[in-house]
């Protein structure tokens, strides 16, 4: 099992998700724009379901198998969004980065400031040798996030998904420790 600490950035903090997170995650994950360019975010988001993610995200945690942290700013406390370690696998030493952003807070660059922090504790405190995360090809914003922060498109994954009777590409991107070491 991987211990779960608070992280922290220049701005932000990286809590543990907590039962409390339910209301803000609710509110945040209901928007439209949240859950248009999230692969497995559904729209309207059910109530109640914030619940359900925070004790199926727990019951990971106590596993081994995933890490969430709930993002906000340190000086206020204020929710941000969530970012994930998951699918962590021991075998293969690797692990799948989630994150998401209230639209609030888009365009600010917490989320490179995030990425940033998540992949250093993944490759120095979690011992991983490979992270990799999923992109919906039309969310380049999320891409460029990846890339500025060491990762590399491995391949495009045509009609991947299904969102709202939709195929998607998704792509699929990259880090290794050893590229983010230099």
């Amino acid at each position: 099992m991987i211990e779960q600490t608070i992280l922290k950035t220049h701005l932000l903090r990286l809590r543990p998700l907590k039962p409390s997170d339910a209301s803000a995650i609710q509110k945040a994950a209901s928007a439209r724009k949240i859950a248009d360019t999230m692969i497995s975010l559904p729209h309207p988001y059910p109530t109640g379901e914030a619940e359900r993610y925070i004790a199926r995200q727990q019951a990971e945690q106590k596993t081994g198998r995933s890490l969430t942290f709930t993002i906000e700013l340190q000086a206020e406390g204020c929710f941000y969004g969530l970012v994930e370690l998951r699918d962590i696998d021991r075998e293969h030493s690797q692990g799948e980065l989630s994150f998401w952003l209230t639209m609030e807070t888009w365009g600010k660059g917490y989320m490179s400031e995030v990425v940033q922090e998540v992949v250093r504790f993944g490759f120095e405190d979690s011992g991983l040798n490979r992270l990799y995360a999923y992109t919906m090809t039309r969310n380049p914003a999320s891409g460029r996030v990846l890339e500025k922060n060491g990762f590399k498109q491995e391949g495009l994954l045509r009609q991947r998904v299904k969102k709202w009777g939709l195929y998607e590409d998704v792509g699929l991107w990259a880090i290794l420790r050893q590229e983010w070491q230099k």
